[in-house]
């Protein structure tokens, strides 16, 4: 049978881990009271028997009392906080003595301490939901009437202005001149900006309001951070509403730009024009949009809900269990006095946040589930993948295959002499490069699915950080199915094909197999039909396209977390980048490899792919401090800059291997590698804290041995300084020096492995130490008073 506390701690909110009954602390006390009970017992066994029936005899004339005395052992008193809140707080005092009295009054201590915070926790979560249930319903108020009026506009036809335009309602733009485009901290990370207008809808007539839409989307600077003074406001059946859409993509992006540009003509004309009225026309798109806004958002509330009716059930029963085995050990009655007043307390007798659940389920289903109750559970309830033993089967079956294959493959190798330093030149420049890139690459993944296993048994939630759709995140055994299969399929491959040679056959009759290994893997990537995780796969194929063009899409965790691991496979990209060229080109018939290398146009795209990375991230810092005003992220965009001056440096070098550019490389790598040093260590792993309890750690560890951070810091510095081979170039023995290429290029991704797992532990302790359990989504509808 599982121990309860195994149950509960498998089974709690891990953001809100420190807002539970401190079950394990109350077990520990009690455990102190019961070896103090041992020892009285022992010493009561060693009186006499005359003193015992003395006892019993005085026993006997008191029976009465004792038994009106065994139902209040104890008594819990409700006080009125010292808070303005009028929210109450339970003290228990002890009405009869205890075997040790000290020891259990420190229980009680704790057992009240533990109440109250579970009920000030429960009630401002429940008051924080309660708020945004209020706002949701207003959300879906606006959003019901402007459709309404968009069907209506459609019922009666388009006029002869909208003739070219979709159907739209149109409102007049009121001036919001203090409007404030500044994040709190569970903002962090959406964009307030505002949505897609139609700029050729705005016509110059007369109103008061004109002069002033030149102040609506400029931005300043006040106080270190960002603000904006939004003009997205229209008036509707007497309300006036601003709307945000998020600038999550370069459709948004640019309109927003351009909307910047029309500002400041607006501004030049306003004082021509003279007085005007704006009309503002929203369309279907739009509402769109907004819909989408609305319904994540009560996705969210709904799962926030559902946390909190598991927050309250895991504290009611451990509250009953450590009652239970308190009874067990003191053999007194104090259960059902104390569980009775834990019942009425607050976090299990409101009933606010069940009513608030149910009444978005029911909005749910009939504004975003046309009234289909299973179509809305989908969304508000999905169910998890199943994971099956067949799976663990072929993970085992696809590795012995590939230990087999691999092994062929290396004695062939080594027979035919493939990879010494006067081995065949053709075979290590055509298809040693496809063999390096899976094994980076799928080496990166199975690493990636060690990851998974380790975030899973620590508790670290990497779906909530990441922002995964729990019906089509990949678990570790996917993962590693993957990785088997796949490899499997490539050492194969390049078996039969080693094979062939051996057997007499030319480089121009098999040279065409590796390359369409490679067209293979990319078929399958893009295939559009539901096979092969397809889910998984589009979001990934969404991911690099976000990471290309970082700086006009909105930067999510999960995209600068994949162009990080792009980073460290800057070898990998310019394998894959080589053999690209030498297929399409069409040099593999003429078995021309060093075409590529002569062309000119090719180098100069071999030296940008070993940039691109680290540009592209940090283009991502620097869209992050155009969304956020953080000065941290321009620190961090610093960091890839450095890294791209030694890689330059490096490219350099190795086309003129000069002193002076030795001793450049020398200076620029080893400034990088002391600003990443400082960043992973500090800033990605929240480590090297002087002033906390762990020293030279950080305060909450999710890892017990503390040793295995130390040894993780040094790993990852020593793995940090693989540039040296660049200075100290060094080949192991009679070994091609592209193996020890790939050699080292496997360290750095094995580098990028572990601190994948650190980089993540702190992002969940930041999520932890705030809360921070559900996403928060920005709504497209603000109603604006008149003071506003």
């Amino acid at each position: 049978m599982v121990k309860f506390l195994k149950q509960f701690e498998g089974q709690l909110v891990p953001e809100w881990k420190e807002a539970f009954v401190d079950y394990w602390k109350l077990k520990k006390d009690l455990k102190k009271i019961h070896l103090l009970n041992n020892e009285k017992t022992e010493n009561k066994k060693q009186t006499n028997y005359s003193s015992s029936t003395l006892v019993s005899t005085i026993n006997k004339y008191t029976s009465l009392g004792m038994k009106q005395r065994e139902h209040k052992v104890i008594q819990v008193h409700q006080k009125l906080a010292a808070s303005a809140s009028k929210e109450y707080t339970y003290e228990t005092e002890l009405l009869e003595q205890f075997a040790d009295t000290d020891a259990a009054i420190e229980f009680f201590a704790c057992l009240d301490l533990q109440l109250n915070k579970v009920n000030q926790f429960f009630r401002t979560k429940e008051k924080e939901f309660l708020e945004s249930g209020q706002s949701l319903k207003k959300q879906i108020e606006i959003l019901i009437e402007l459709k309404t009026a968009v069907k209506q506009q459609r019922a009666k036809g388009p006029s002869f202005q909208d003739t070219k335009e979709e159907d739209s309602i149109s409102g007049t733009i009121s001036c919001d001149e203090e409007s404030v485009k500044d994040r709190t901290e569970q903002e962090q990370g959406l964009e307030n900006s505002t949505d897609e207008l139609d700029k050729n809808n705005m016509q110059c007539t007369e109103s008061p309001t004109y002069g002033e839409l030149g102040k609506s989307m400029r931005m300043r600077k006040e106080d270190g951070k960002f603000r904006s003074l939004s003009g997205r406001i229209i008036n509707y059946q007497g309300k006036n509403l601003r709307i945000h859409i998020p600038m999550t993509n370069p459709t948004r992006t640019f309109s927003s730009i351009t909307y910047l540009l029309w500002d400041d003509l607006v501004n030049q004309s306003s004082k021509k024009c003279g007085p005007d009225e704006n009309k503002l026309h929203i369309n279907r798109m739009k509402l769109h949009h907004a819909e989408k806004m609305i319904r994540g958002a009560f996705i969210e509330l709904y799962k926030g809900l559902g946390y909190l009716k598991t927050y309250r059930h895991l504290n009611m029963l451990a509250f009953v269990k450590i009652m239970k085995k308190f009874d067990k050990v003191t053999n007194k009655q104090v259960l059902p006095i104390y569980i009775r007043v834990v019942e009425s307390s607050y976090f299990n007798s409101s009933d606010k946040a069940l009513k608030l659940a149910d009444e978005v389920e029911e909005l749910f289903i009939k504004h975003f589930a046309e009234d289909d109750r299973r179509k809305a559970m989908k969304y508000l309830k999905p169910t998890q993948r199943k994971e099956s033993h067949s799976m663990t089967f072929f993970i085992g079956l696809f590795t012995g295959c590939f230990l087999a294959l691999f092994v062929g493959y290396v004695i062939m190798a080594h027979i035919t002499g493939m990879y010494r330093p006067k081995s065949n030149t053709v075979y290590m420049e055509t298809v040693y490069p496809v063999l390096s890139m899976f094994s980076l690459l799928f080496l990166h993944f199975f690493l990636y699915g060690c990851n998974i296993f380790m975030w899973r048994k620590t508790r670290i939630n990497y779906s909530f950080i990441f922002e995964l759709s729990p019906t089509e995140e990949l678990k570790y055994r996917d993962v590693f199915l993957i990785c088997t299969t796949s490899m499997t399929a490539v050492v194969g491959v390049l078996f039969v094909h080693l094979s062939l040679m051996s057997k007499g056959y030319s480089y121009a009759q098999v040279q065409i197999i590796p390359g369409l290994l490679v067209l293979v893997f990319l078929l399958v990537l893009v295939c559009p039909f539901n096979i092969i995780y397809n889910s998984s796969r589009f979001r990934f194929l969404s991911v690099i396209r976000n990471i290309i063009l970082s700086p006009l899409y909105k930067v999510l965790m999960l995209d600068f977390f994949m162009a990080d691991q792009l980073c460290s496979q800057v070898p990998m990209l310019r394998n894959l980048e080589y053999v690209a060229c030498y297929y399409i080109t069409g040099s593999y018939k003429t078995l021309d490899y060093g075409y590529c290398m002569r062309t000119t146009y090719y180098r100069d795209l071999a030296y940008a792919v070993s940039f691109l990375p680290y540009y592209w991230r940090a283009m991502q810092c620097a869209r992050r401090w155009f969304d956020e005003g953080h000065k941290s992220h321009l620190v961090n965009l610093g960091k890839y800059v450095s890294a791209m001056l030694a890689a330059g440096a490096k490219v350099a070098y190795e086309k003129e291997k000069s002193v002076g550019w030795l001793c450049l490389v020398i200076v620029m790598s080893s400034a990088a590698t002391l600003y990443q040093l400082y960043w992973d260590f500090v800033k990605d792993w929240g480590l090297l804290q002087f002033h906390s309890k762990n020293p030279w750690l950080r305060d909450e560890l999710m890892l017990q041995r503390k040793s295995i951070y130390f040894f993780s810091m040094g790993l990852n510095f020593i793995l940090r300084l693989a540039w040296l081979q660049t200075v100290l170039p060094y080949n192991f023995g009679s070994v091609d020096y592209r193996v020890t290429g790939l050699f080292l290029a496997a360290l750095e991704v094995v580098r990028r492995g572990q601190w994948n797992f650190y980089r993540l532990e702190n992002e969940h302790l930041n999520n932890a130490g705030k809360f921070r359990a559900v996403k928060t989504v920005p709504l497209p509808f603000h109603e604006m008073d008149d003071e506003d």
